[in-house]
């Protein structure tokens, strides 16, 4: 069934009578008629629990309208909306999703991403069980075309669990996500909560703040409930990717604020407080790791930025982690960004890397000696694995390549722990347990670096990555551990030195060929890619295609 939603009546001109099911999927849509088809596909597969799917078309200007009304007739659970005018962001259609649901269920979807099977049932039964208005499961961001899946709020969602209000579990406003959740409408239409209409990016921020400011129980189900595709390399990313100017970043900002007063003015200081350290040591941290080049920008998002922040109390900037704490220190000591800027770039960096030189003022660590106010309070107790020390790496290629490494200290911290040996940790990026190098000794060096030589077998890591099921093209990030005297050990990103990675062809028993292209990620941490055989080379082939045209489209 179509139905047109027309503005200036503020209805619409057609509904069914009572669902059979429990649950209404509001899929909301803009441009998007190849990717479309199969995030109602995904909702229509959930089963007798769905009753409705509602496609809410944003007024779009290609095929999407035809796409979902093919759809709709081929499929009587599916119903569209169609806009007669571009609302400009997410939060209107979504709102006109909930205005047309009669489920008494409603769970969102964007048109690029998918549920997994057994993704409703599953909230819904959690839901009932429970009673709960809100029922929330577990959400991985999809990096396309490598299907490199980063589980979102780890650590959030890993147990069943039911929390009878917000409070109780301030940490709940890390997930500031819509889509992973199912809504009870009655509770939604209650409490008079939607979401932000027109062109307010962020729109969950808002939305999310005022669930939580209605204090609702709230299920929660370890199983993956959505599968959140990130497309960088698409023609038109989405609104939340599109960072290309300050405004993406006043628009965080701006929404983070509102989410802010919403809670406050629910009189909840638990809330407001973990908010405000969400902030600090996420949105500011991801932001400061992508601020570029451009000078122009550079000193807006700082302004913006220490503009701010200086609205957050002191014991909220005590009360947040380390690396977030002594980012906010820099921010608060100059009014324009600092020359070593790129430094600080990469401490975000995750791991964290606080590169040399090691100032001290009056005996005390601090960021710079151009910035003696930035001080680096809690050096002393920072647990041994959380040190961001620097290790540079020098990569010899071949069948048995070798890494050289120059593990650095940091104010005698890592000294202190006594290093003794490491080995060298392959990860795929894709959740799987990493390969292991075999442990080699360290040697003290006069100038107060420890050194040590790995060996790198390139055929037994293209293997290993063929146990993990790459067929195709390996990435491999390539990381050291450290283990000390002391019994405790730090992971740590290695830092290609100066000369150039070059690409290496290997003749290899087992593959004939295996191409090894080490490379520096963004972050500026060292990095493998391996083709092994002719499938991998024309997976290498494509993904140097892939990066090409990302690389025309940032310009």
């Amino acid at each position: 069934m179509s139905i047109v939603l027309d503005q200036t009546a503020g209805g619409t001109e057609a509904s069914t009578g009572p669902a059979s099911g429990s649950v209404c999927v509001v899929v909301i849509a803009y441009n998007d008629a190849e990717l479309v088809g199969e995030a109602v596909a995904s909702a229509l597969a959930q089963g007798d629990v769905v009753s409705e799917v509602i496609a809410v078309d944003d007024c779009s200007s290609d095929g999407t309208p035809a796409v979902l009304d093919e759809l709709a007739a081929a499929h009587p659970r599916l119903r569209v909306v169609h806009r007669k005018q571009n609302s400009g962001g997410c939060g209107t259609p979504r709102n006109d999703g909930i205005k047309a649901a009669t489920a008494p269920y409603v769970l969102f979807l964007d048109s690029d991403d998918v549920l997994p099977p057994g993704a409703a049932a599953a909230l819904l039964a959690a839901a009932e069980r429970h009673r709960a208005p809100v029922t929330v499961g577990a959400c991985v961001r999809r990096e396309l075309p490598q299907e490199h899946d980063v589980p979102w709020v780890p650590g959030l969602y890993d147990a069943p669990a039911v929390i009878e209000g917000p409070a109780g579990k301030p940490e709940l406003v890390r997930d500031t996500l819509c889509v992973n959740k199912l809504y009870e409408r009655s509770f939604l239409d209650r409490h008079s909560i939607r979401f932000p209409d027109g062109r307010f990016i962020y729109e969950d921020f808002v939305f999310t703040a005022q669930v939580l400011a209605a204090a609702p129980r709230i299920a929660v189900i370890p199983e993956l409930v959505y599968v959140w595709h990130v497309r960088r390399s698409a023609a038109q990313v989405s609104i939340s990717l599109d960072r290309a100017d300050i405004g993406n970043w006043q628009a965080r900002v701006g929404a983070h604020r509102k989410a802010v007063e919403i809670l406050r003015d629910s009189g909840s200081d638990a809330l407001v407080t973990a908010c405000r350290i969400k902030f600090l040591e996420y949105d500011l941290r991801m932001y400061l790791r992508e601020i570029g080049t451009n000078a122009g920008y550079q000193r807006a998002w700082w302004t913006l930025t220490r503009e701010y922040l200086a609205g957050f109390t002191a014991e909220e900037i005590a009360g947040t982690g380390t690396r977030a704490r002594w980012i906010a220190h820099v921010l608060l000591a100059t009014p324009e960004p600092p020359a070593d800027l790129e430094r600080l770039v990469q401490f975000a960096a995750d791991p964290p890397r606080l590169l040399p030189p090691y100032a001290l003022a009056d005996g005390v660590p601090v960021w710079s000696d151009e910035l003696p106010g930035a001080r680096l309070d809690g050096l002393a107790e920072l647990p041994l694995a959380e040190l961001p020390v620097i290790v540079d790496a020098r990569l010899v290629t071949g069948l048995a390549g070798e890494l050289k490494v120059v593990v650095h200290d940091l104010y005698g911290r890592l000294a202190e722990a006594g290093p003794r040996s490491v080995h060298l940790e392959f990860d795929t990026r894709r959740g799987d347990e990493p390969a292991l190098s075999r442990p080699v000794d360290l040697r003290a060096q006069q100038d107060g670096t420890w050194t040590a030589r790995l060996p790198v077998g390139m055929t037994a890591l293209a293997a290993a990555g063929r146990r993990r099921g790459r067929r195709g093209l390996q990435v491999w990030d390539v990381r050291l551990r450290v283990h000390c005297a002391d019994g405790g050990s730090l992971l740590a990103s290695l830092r290609p030195q100066s000369e150039p990675l070059r690409r290496s062809a290997l003749l290899s028993s087992r593959y004939g060929v295996l191409l090894v292209q080490p490379y520096e990620t963004a972050s500026g941490s060292l990095a493998l890619r391996l083709a092994p055989g002719l499938h991998g080379a024309v997976s290498l082939v494509r993904n140097r295609i892939f990066r090409a045209r990302m690389r025309r489209r940032n310009g």
